[in-house]
This record gives structure tokens, C-alpha cells and sequence, in this order.
């Protein structure tokens, strides 16, 4: 029994002193081997956000920020912020909602997609999300900063729900109660155009619905449209690379 006891203890003790920094690498290395290709990419973009997140904590970068990680049609800067605001977020439940969405939906997107389609649609998704916020704020004239990744989180899972309408989700507080993600993609639609309609200022439903269409438009036709046609620029992008133009010297 002494000898079970010390055993147990050890095994604590084990379990409760800091790993060395190789036990620590090797933890590292087998938590990223464990995650799917979906969630390795999914981890880049979450980083990315955390950097933008710890820099809007700097006062020396508040007006950079402002400036380029705000999405506004009444701005001097409108091309880059369409993307950079994708990233942005200040608040910390807004990050944290939206990363915990990316994260739930990243491995089953990027098994219909592969990495390099899902991050292009991603990116894409965010431009057009932007852009419908930026028309929908002009026609009204309800100008004013919009930020976060919602317009593209709102692609990747309208795109799911497309994709796999049987699919039953919950929401995260209330485990209990199930959907099927085709009636949770009509509900989230049908409240943001409600919110676009009536002027509601706590989200941009305009983002939101550009995202939402986008992602319906790209899972039915998208795809066929613009990547499965994308061969031919491929081919000539690595027949230049293998065979570049010679200049002439002197």
C-alpha cells in the first residue's frame, strides 16, 4: 500500500511540475498533430486576430487602427480596410464569439474546400462583406466604423448549412436545444434583414448579409464558376516560374 501511495504521489508530482522545454516543444508537437488540416488553418487566422486584438491595447497605435483596421465608406481609406478590418476586433467577447465559430466549422469547410480555397474564399468573404456594408451604409447615410470577422464567419457557416442542411447544430449555452443548420441559416438571415430594415446599430446586418449570400451563392455555383476554372492561370503562373523571361545585359 505505502509503495501504491508513493506511486500516486509521483505520478502528481509529475503531472504538477513545469515541463522542461523540450517536454514542452514535444506537447506542443503532438497538439498540432492532432488537430485536422481545418483547424491548423483555422489557428493562423485566430493568431492573426489576437495580434490585431493586443494591438489595439497600444496608444501609440490608436489612430493606425482607427485608419486602417475600421471599415468606413466616409473614410480616406477604403481598399485596405475591407480586409484588414476582417481581422479587427476590440472587443473581447466579439473575438472570442467569432473565433469559436471559425474554429467549430473550420475542419467540416475545409474538407469541402481545402486549405488554399477555404483561406481565399475567407479573404474573399471579407472584401465582399465589407463592400455590401459600404453600399448599404451609403444608401441610407448611416455612416460609421464596422470591424470584425463576422462577415466572413458568416460565409464559412452559411456554406456548411448549404452544404449540409440536415446537419444539427445547438447554440453554446444551450446544449439542449437543437436545430438543423438549414433553419438556423434562414433564422440568422431573417433577423439581419430585420436589423438592416429597422436601423438596429449593434451589429452590421449589411456584413452580415453579404456574407451570408456570398456563402450560399459560392457553395452552389462558386466553386464551379471560379476555382474549378482556375487551371489554365495556375499553368501559366508555374510555366513562368519554371521558365522566366531572359533579359538582355549589357
Amino acid at each position: 500500500m505505502k509503495n501504491y501511495l508513493d506511486d500516486i504521489q509521483g505520478d502528481w508530482l509529475e503531472k504538477l511540475r513545469p515541463p522542461k522545454h523540450g517536454d514542452l516543444r514535444k506537447r506542443v508537437n503532438e497538439w498540432w498533430n492532432d488537430l485536422s488540416d481545418g483547424q491548423k488553418t483555422a489557428s493562423g487566422i485566430i493568431a492573426a486576430n489576437i495580434l490585431v486584438f493586443c494591438l489595439w491595447r497600444v496608444p501609440a497605435m490608436q489612430r493606425t487602427m482607427i485608419r486602417y483596421f475600421t471599415s468606413n465608406p466616409a473614410s480616406q481609406y477604403l481598399c485596405l480596410p475591407m480586409i484588414l478590418s476582417t481581422f479587427s476586433h476590440f472587443s473581447l467577447f466579439h473575438m472570442t464569439a467569432n473565433m469559436y465559430v471559425l474554429w467549430t466549422f473550420s475542419s467540416s469547410i475545409v474538407s469541402f474546400l481545402g486549405q488554399e480555397q477555404f483561406l481565399a474564399v475567407y479573404m474573399s468573404a471579407g472584401v465582399v462583406s465589407t463592400f455590401v456594408s459600404y453600399v448599404c451604409k451609403v444608401a441610407t447615410g448611416r455612416f460609421g466604423p464596422s470591424l470584425g470577422a463576422s462577415g466572413a464567419i458568416m460565409t464559412i457557416l452559411a456554406m456548411v448549412c448549404t452544404k449540409m442542411p440536415e446537419a444539427k447544430l445547438a447554440i453554446i449555452f444551450l446544449p439542449m436545444l437543437t436545430f438543423t443548420a438549414g433553419n438556423a441559416l434562414k433564422a440568422i438571415i431573417a433577423l439581419d434583414t430585420v436589423g438592416l430594415f429597422l436601423g438596429w446599430k449593434l451589429f452590421d446586418h449589411a456584413a452580415h448579409l453579404g456574407g451570408a449570400l456570398f456563402g450560399i451563392w459560392y457553395a452552389l455555383c462558386g466553386h464551379e464558376l471560379i476555382w474549378k476554372k482556375r487551371e489554365p492561370l495556375v499553368k501559366m503562373w508555374h510555366d513562368f516560374r519554371s521558365n522566366p523571361p531572359k533579359t538582355g545585359g549589357s
